[in-house]
């Protein structure tokens, strides 16, 4: 089984990575084949809504000057996807979103590419605003058929400095609970053999 580990924050090292990788760790110990990519900091642009990744159905994205059709190959190789972000006036950054409409665009159009998978969101949370956060992520997990974990609370980890997050005992005990939970779902599921209804009849 394999995951990828997304951080949407711009500062590495920071506490979005520290919750990330409690989960990874967890995975680790479990056998799982684990990759962490930082997103943040880097350029990544929105959806332009051209519509080519329905004309192309090439699991890619019609724009290739930035990283994104590489994280989106991570993506559909991957079993388990954990998207990771710190609170931008109650959501997630730029580069996050950017990645969330495009990755959901492109795996609609590629015959619901994520349906199946496990999605979990992390978030690093000074003080309000997280859980906004957190359901931007599962939107798009749960509008592409994907399998959304639950943990002991929401995936939330409070800190500002970096470093600031490991005080926080509860939500790094989420943390690990959390990537418990992926590896748990992931002894029942058969790897790229999932067989969900992809093309459903929507208006009867």
């Amino acid at each position: 089984m394999r995951a990828i580990a997304v951080n949407g924050s711009p500062r590495k090292g920071g506490n979005t990575e520290t919750l990330l990788n409690h989960v990874l760790t967890q995975l680790d110990e479990a056998g799982w084949e684990t990759e962490f990519v930082q997103l943040g900091g880097k350029s990544v642009r929105g959806c332009m809504a051209c519509g080519k990744c329905w004309e192309n159905k090439d699991m890619c994205c019609v724009v290739r000057n930035d990283m994104f059709n590489e994280v989106m190959a991570g993506m559909v190789d991957a079993d388990a996807i954990v998207l990771g972000s710190p609170t931008y006036f109650t959501d997630v950054t730029a580069e996050l979103k950017a990645l969330l409409d495009r990755a959901g665009m492109v795996a609609l159009a590629n015959d619901r590419a994520f349906a199946g998978k496990i999605g979990a969101a992390v978030v690093a949370v000074r003080r309000g605003g997280g859980t906004h956060v957190f359901d931007t992520i599962n939107h798009m997990y749960l509008m592409s058929q994907m399998i959304v974990p639950g943990s002991t609370y929401w995936n939330l980890g409070i800190g500002l400095d970096k470093g600031e997050v490991e005080d926080d005992s509860e939500g790094i005990a989420n943390m690990r609970n959390l990537g418990q939970t992926i590896a748990w779902l992931g002894r029942g599921m058969q790897p790229h053999q999932r067989s969900f209804p992809r093309n459903m009849d929507f208006f009867g």
